[in-house]
């Protein structure tokens, strides 16, 4: 196994209109977006089909990005189309990616909290996460098929006069980070955030999904939530195929009596969960629901359904 910190060979990104080797890729350590958080990003995964390597939901996902910087107040000046392109031809010259990261960042060197300097740079990583960052890293968490969630005693504020939850930027990420380690440490694969009402958000990096005895699939209100593309994919697809769904408040309690529980997320894909602060989900892990849309946003993913291919934006030349 490589030692760890061994940066992928040949891998570039894509900075301000060029590449750069994947070492060179840095900032100073008193940039603006590293002390204060302001980094806005997107995360998005690359699929290998019968035509070819494809992006998943290109567009959605950099409409997001776009938007990110819009609530949080950065001038991000590049156009959808020109960030579109880029994610496209930073594909392209990393053989084998499997996701991208798309991040913008303010790299001046900064004293007040407010940037002197509003120059703003975008940095495209195209990679495979498990053959580039996590098995260079021994001891790294891995993910269980199925996943035990805890919930977050805590309540947080999750109003937007503060900071916008569909903000993809860093800052958003702080206290969700600190509640999820606390989990890791307690033996939870993940945390299960409440906001200030009591009422059940997401994970940090994951939506919820439950499923009512009605059989209706329910998620939380978009309102207080990051808008996840496979929250918006999953819901389409149930739509789709015939599956009620809703949009409901929902508190941790009565989450307990459902026959299925699960998250989504361009990482956790449909990932159904087994229990809840020790408290088992359902007969089944995962239940018949679940089961049926894992299986379809796989094949949609892997560009085997006709009629989502539109969701899938190929990167081969010509």
């Amino acid at each position: 196994m490589p030692e760890r910190g061994i940066s992928p060979p040949e891998r570039v990104l894509w900075i301000d209109g060029r590449f750069v080797p994947w070492e060179d890729a840095t900032v100073h350590v008193l940039s603006h977006s590293l002390q204060r958080g302001s980094l806005i990003f997107d995360y998005m995964s690359v699929h290998a089909t019968s035509r070819g390597s494809a992006i998943f939901r290109l567009r959605e996902h950099t409409e997001r990005f776009r938007r990110s910087a819009e609530l949080v107040g950065l001038p991000l000046v590049l156009g959808l189309e020109t960030l579109m392109a880029a994610v496209v031809e930073t594909v392209r010259a990393n053989p084998g990616a499997k996701a991208v990261k798309m991040s913008a960042y303010l790299p001046s060197i900064e004293v007040d909290v407010v940037p002197q300097d509003p120059r703003l740079s975008v940095a495209i990583a195209a990679y495979d996460p498990w053959e580039d960052v996590i098995r260079r890293n021994p001891g790294e968490w891995q993910r269980r098929p199925s996943v035990k969630l805890w919930v977050e005693k805590n309540r947080r504020n999750r109003r937007e006069d503060i900071l916008a939850p569909q903000a993809k930027v860093a800052a958003n990420y702080t206290s969700p980070m600190f509640a999820k380690w606390a989990a890791r440490r307690r033996g939870y694969d993940e945390v299960l955030l409440v906001d200030e009402e009591g009422f059940v958000a997401e994970t940090p990096t994951a939506n919820l999904f439950w499923v009512d005895e009605d059989g209706v699939l329910r998620t939380p209100p978009e309102r207080l939530v990051l808008l996840g593309v496979t929250r918006l994919s999953i819901l389409e697809l149930a739509k789709h195929d015939g599956v009620p769904c809703a949009e409901t408040p929902v508190r941790p309690e009565e989450l307990m009596g459902s026959p299925e529980v699960f998250l989504t997320g361009t990482v956790a894909g449909v990932w159904p969960v087994e229990s809840i602060d020790d408290q088992p989900i359902g007969d089944a892990v995962p239940g018949p629901v679940s089961a049926r849309l894992r299986e379809r946003f796989i094949a949609v993913s892997n560009g085997e359904d006709p009629a989502f291919h539109h969701w899938l934006t190929l990167t081969a030349a010509g």
